[in-house]
């Protein structure tokens, strides 16, 4: 997918932010048992936080970036160890408090995945003032990618802010963060929103039934000021909706570890396409084998580059014309 010499490529600039990253912990069991105790098969330790997920992806597929990230305490250390290798460059801003930890838990006796999401440590006014500007100058007139959760006292208008900043002085924000967080950043026009099939109902506030539907809901917020839409619809398929055209992307059939940083992984597909000017469809393409590729490790490891080389060929893009 064109990634292969990326060094000897001019490329545009990529920022990614990640404001609450996390240590996650996975835990393989055969089965949980109610108010007992129960011995994993397998653990695991993995960089996350959406933005890592990113970043690390883009690392995988020969694309430079420097991520922007909040850490503190002991796990922040941790953290920062794991993340020596699998990040091309890092903006760390430490503060008071620990780093989150989230954790997951696999039961494969009735193939089920839970997760719980930790609570990070509070961010400042002064310390968020001084990472929003280093990431806003870093990503000049590149790509920003503005991505996941934020901590409680941080104002839920902020990623729309940066967005519109972004655009102001000639760069493109892609956006993919909870619902909550989308339906204001949809205000600051972002070059790209990524939502899931559930997030997209929740903006909406109606269930969407069908192909058709789902790229008419698209379109419609599209047309309200951002460049491309892409719906991720699970195991199923994925639409990129854009100024011109609407692609439907069909997912091979595979075996599927864990879900986690999937989404995280279909952004930086699609960022590192679009950094490199590919056109929508093959960005689309790109996008979906690198989110495909990750659901086939376990916890949050993401594809391979094998894998994307097994995958794109098999991933059909269909026009749709709408």
């Amino acid at each position: 997918m064109g990634t292969a010499n990326a060094e000897n490529e001019t490329l545009l600039p990529i920022s990614v932010l990640c404001l609450n990253p996390a240590v996650d912990v996975t835990y393989e069991l055969p089965h949980l048992i109610a108010n007992q105790k129960t011995y994993a098969t397998s653990t695991r330790y993995d960089p996350g936080g959406n933005g890592i997920n990113v970043g690390r992806a883009l690392r995988r597929l020969h694309t430079p970036a420097e991520t922007f990230c909040v850490i503190g305490g002991e796990m922040g250390e941790f953290l920062k160890r794991m993340l020596a290798r699998q990040l091309h460059k890092v903006f760390y801003e430490e503060v008071d408090g620990e780093t989150r930890i989230n954790g997951t838990v696999l039961e494969r006796e009735s193939d089920t995945q839970y997760e719980v999401s930790g609570i990070g440590p509070v961010l400042s006014p002064e310390h968020l003032e001084h990472l929003i500007e280093n990431f806003v100058q870093a990503t000049g007139q590149g790509m920003a990618v503005i991505t996941g959760s934020i901590q409680p006292n941080v104002s839920v208008e902020l990623y729309a802010e940066l967005a519109a900043r972004v655009r102001q002085q000639g760069g493109t924000a892609i956006v993919d963060a909870p619902v909550k967080l989308l339906r204001h950043a949809i205000e600051g026009k972002p070059f790209l929103i990524k939502p899931n099939l559930f997030e997209l109902e929740s903006l909406l506030n109606k269930p969407l039934t069908g192909i058709d539907a789902v790229a008419a809901a698209a379109r419609r917020i599209q047309q309200s000021g951002v460049d491309y839409v892409c719906v991720s619809m699970g195991p199923d398929d994925a639409l990129l909706v854009g100024p011109d055209n609407t692609y439907l992307a069909s997912v091979p059939d595979v075996v599927v570890s864990a879900t986690v940083g999937a989404g995280d992984a279909m952004v930086a597909g699609l960022t590192a396409a679009f950094a490199r000017n590919a056109p929508a469809h093959e960005a689309l393409r790109q996008g979906v084998a690198c989110g495909t590729g990750t659901v086939q490790h376990p916890g949050t490891e993401l594809f391979s580059a094998e894998d994307i080389e097994h995958l794109v060929p098999q991933i059909e893009i269909h026009t749709l014309d709408r």
